[in-house]
């Protein structure tokens, strides 16, 4: 299924975030426009100091940072502060507060996810990828990244779902239930114009159990469709993308060649 390409920052609530300079907000503490946002799904609230005359306070809306300001009457604004000369104040300490940790966060529950490995095990950049084996993006994307897999620098992980097809989710319980995983998902691949892989006959317990949590995980991080990519950019924050990479893209998540 093709979904409109986005890139975001990944932050998706997943976990307690990790100790830092500012601490989750204690309830009693927070100001009733922040307790209404939170009931609109303002989420992971940190406050941080903001200066003379306001709080400010870190979370997480709609999958997307958000930094809200309380002045002294009670009234909220959310936004970007800027200082004189144009620049963003606080976008550091927003990044270090909510991206960051929750980014981590994903990425483990990730890394313990059902995924099938494509490429060397001790390629340097790690690529996670929501991949049906009947999506024909995830097969393009599959063949767009030979280049980066096959030199070394890039290890893709397929996490399987089925949820295109109705032999979606058998041809992927075959790839999940192979004695050697990344053999069967690159026979899938390689055979794909001809129908792919031979659907497993039955699915077992196990293997439903982790296809059911692979599918929740992809709904959970915020993917409609396949593929649903995650990587981290160059400052080390998890991005998202869903659908096929196009134009620069690509180079956004695989890196340079």
């Amino acid at each position: 299924m093709h979904m409109k390409q986005r890139i975001t920052t990944s932050l998706i609530a997943l976990a307690a975030l990790c100790a830092m300079n500012s601490a989750l907000a204690s309830d009693k503490d927070l100001p009733p426009v922040i307790k209404s946002l939170q009931s609109q799904g303002f989420s992971d609230v940190r406050e941080f100091p903001a200066g003379a005359g306001l709080r400010g306070f870190a979370g997480v809306a709609a999958q997307e940072p958000l930094a809200v300001y309380v002045t002294p009457d009670g009234n909220g604004i959310v936004g970007t502060r800027l200082s004189p000369d144009g620049k963003r104040v606080d976008e550091q300490r927003i990044t270090d507060l909510v991206a960051k940790p929750m980014g981590d966060a994903m990425f483990s529950k990730l890394d313990a996810s059902a995924w099938v490995l494509d490429g060397k095990a001790n390629a340097p950049r790690i690529v996670y990828t929501f991949s049906d084996p009947n999506c024909p993006y995830c097969h393009k994307f599959w063949d767009a990244a030979r280049p980066w897999v096959d030199a070394g620098k890039v290890q893709l992980r397929h996490v399987l779902v089925g949820v295109i097809k109705a032999d979606s989710s058998t041809k992927a319980a075959a790839i999940l239930g192979a004695r050697d995983k990344t053999a069967a998902l690159l026979e899938n691949e390689k055979k794909f114009a001809s129908g792919g892989i031979k659907p497993a006959a039955s699915v077992s317990a196990d293997i439903r159990a982790k296809l059911d949590a692979n599918q929740m995980l992809m709904t959970e991080l915020g993917f409609r469709g396949t593929p649903g990519i995650i990587f981290r950019d160059e400052q080390g924050l998890a991005q998202r993308l869903g659908g096929m990479p196009q134009g620069d893209a690509m180079k956004a998540v695989m890196g340079d060649k």
